[in-house]
């Protein structure tokens, strides 16, 4: 049987991974903080740097601090709810010495990090990684060994406004780029930050930030929802009820509802919704696909969480409330830009330990193959690889690190 703490613990492992044009140029940053020693993960260098074009700013946090900063995380960014404005380099060893000519990049998913992403699936403990015990090396170890110049981003905000995530990409490019004299980038990006940085690359940008600058050479998108996601919306109450602190929740992610009920009281607000403060980048990537795959109509409240009302137990607007947010069809509409090789790596296993997976249609548990495989807009698209792992394995996984690697190395 299966305890609260336990479901509840998988809930947030899960949520870990997962207008408007206008060319101007990388703006300004400033190196505030170094450190080069002490440094857990096998990382050697993290350094912290600010964009100080005065274009970003603070983005709101869950006052409970389900979504702050921690471990080495908070020492880093000297503040457990830092700034949008600042965000982490991480580099792994041979950045400066190893002799592949072109650095890649690695940029962890909503509510990841550097660590856990890329270093140390471990790093959150059992059921963190998408099965109950987990590695503690990943990917940034094998490219590193594999003679790769390796660096990866961790952004302040764990699930922030996509655009600046954009920015935020394309400033560590920038500095990447002066650090190794490279002239292009590869990008390995996990769900959230593949569809942030394929905004990037397609430059759907605010007035204020960056266009693409030419200095992608390949990006990789790990279970990325490519033509959009609405699974929190999918299952009824399912994904509410372990969100909201009064139902004894403390997922860091939104819900489908404003009030559920809850040992016979009702809990109110918007707080923990779409329309909340709290999750600016997730509304962004909504998109419908019950036209697709049917509603599970044997799931409490299906029909009002999807399409907005009272249920028996949950009140909620509606997924068709939050669209006119969504940017899906505005990043498949703008295209990749033709010189950038673009490569998607989707799961179709949905076997992510103790939670409620996505089951309505083949998906890595997160995310629909289909969405996943979309190749709209993609102006130079290197080919699709589906293998048999859930969304929180694509990326250290033994079938996706051969793939990712793979992809790398090609000419």
């Amino acid at each position: 049987m299966l305890t609260t703490s336990r479901l509840l613990k998988a809930f947030a492992a899960l949520l870990f991974t997962m207008g408007l044009y206008g060319p101007v140029h990388a703006g300004p940053t400033s190196l505030e903080a170094s450190f080069n020693s002490g440094i857990n993960n096998g990382w050697v260098k993290v350094e912290r740097w600010r964009d100080t074009s005065s274009h970003i700013g603070q983005e709101a946090f869950p006052a409970d601090g389900r979504g702050d900063q921690t471990g080495q995380r908070a020492t880093f960014f000297a503040d457990p709810s830092p700034s949008s404005d600042v965000f982490l380099l991480y580099h792994a060893p041979g950045w400066s010495t190893n002799s592949k000519t072109v650095p890649v990049l690695l940029i962890h998913g909503a509510n990841q990090d550097a660590d856990l992403a890329w270093a140390n699936p471990n790093d959150a403990g059992d059921y963190g990684c998408g099965q109950q015990n987990c590695p503690t090396s990943g990917l940034m170890q094998s490219l590193a060994a594999d003679d790769f110049k390796v660096f990866a981003l961790s952004l302040a905000h764990k699930n922030g406004d996509g655009y600046i995530w954009a920015e935020q990409i394309a400033n560590a490019i920038n500095i990447i780029k002066n650090k190794t004299g490279a002239s292009q980038v590869d990008l390995v990006t996990w769900s959230k930050s593949a569809f942030n940085a394929r905004m990037y690359i397609s430059s759907v940008t605010q007035a204020w930030s960056t266009s693409y600058q030419n200095d992608v050479r390949r990006l990789i998108m790990l279970g990325g929802p490519n033509n959009g996601i609405d699974w929190s919306f999918r299952h009824g109450w399912t994904h509410t009820f372990a969100v909201y602190p009064g139902c004894g929740g403390v997922i860091n992610g939104p819900t489908a509802h404003d009030s559920i009920l809850c040992y016979g009281i009702w809990q109110n607000g918007n707080q923990w919704s779409y329309a909340s403060s709290y999750f600016p980048g997730s509304v962004q990537m909504l998109k419908r696909w019950d036209n697709t795959y049917a509603l599970p109509v044997s799931e409490q409240d299906w029909y009002t969480t999807y399409e907005g009302g009272w249920g028996f137990y949950t009140h909620g607007q509606g997924i068709d409330a939050f669209l006119p947010e969504s940017l899906v069809d505005i990043v498949r509409a703008a295209g990749t830009d033709p010189a950038v090789r673009v490569h998607n790596l989707c799961g179709n296993k949905a076997d992510i330990a103790l939670i409620h997976n996505e089951h309505t249609g083949p998906s890595d548990g997160v995310v629909f193959v289909s969405s996943c495989n979309d190749a709209s807009g993609l102006g130079n698209h290197g080919g699709s690889a589906t293998i048999a792992v859930n969304h929180l394995k694509l990326g250290w996984s033994g079938a996706g690190i051969s793939q990712i690697k793979a992809w790398l190395n090609a000419p």
